[in-house]
């Protein structure tokens, strides 16, 4: 989803957010640092297989997903990081890794860290290496709705 169409999609939706720019960066946290937001403020967005089915994991940028805990709380037998080339032409328009945490535009599962669901903002990645959003986390849940479970570690 190209940051036009995420931005047409917000106004259409009457969501009031901001749009951070920052210099090229390629992994969460140089992102974090680029556009001068914390690491655990900064959500990213991994692409998971949850029995077989991709679906997406958001969580703070200095987390990892732990696949176990996700398992167990989306009630999987096994869940695992899916390989770019298994969801790469599933958001055209997106450049690859920074996909907006918006499953619910592609048909796919959203899974969002409780640390990300407690804070008040959420700030992500737009589909480009140079661009960020950021909304309230109310309207982000309200448009997304999210499941909000405990997989995140450190």
């Amino acid at each position: 989803m190209p940051v036009k169409k995420l931005k047409e999609f917000l106004d259409s939706n009457e969501v009031k957010y901001k749009t951070i720019g920052h210099s090229l960066a390629y992994t969460a946290q140089e992102i974090a640092a680029a556009a001068a937001v914390p690491g655990q403020e900064l959500a990213k967005t991994i692409i998971v297989k949850i029995d077989g089915e991709l679906a997406m994991a958001v969580l703070p940028a200095s987390y990892r997903v732990d696949t176990e805990r996700l398992a167990k709380a989306a009630g999987a037998k096994k869940v695992q990081i899916a390989g770019e080339k298994e969801f790469a032409d599933l958001f055209p328009g997106c450049d690859l890794g920074v996909m907006p945490p918006f499953g619910n535009l592609y048909g796919m599962k959203v899974f969002v860290a409780e640390k990300l669901a407690a804070d008040r903002e959420i700030v992500f990645n737009a589909g480009t290496h140079r661009e960020l959003v950021r909304l309230s986390y109310a309207e982000f849940e309200r448009l997304v709705r999210p499941i909000t479970v405990a997989f995140a570690g450190n």
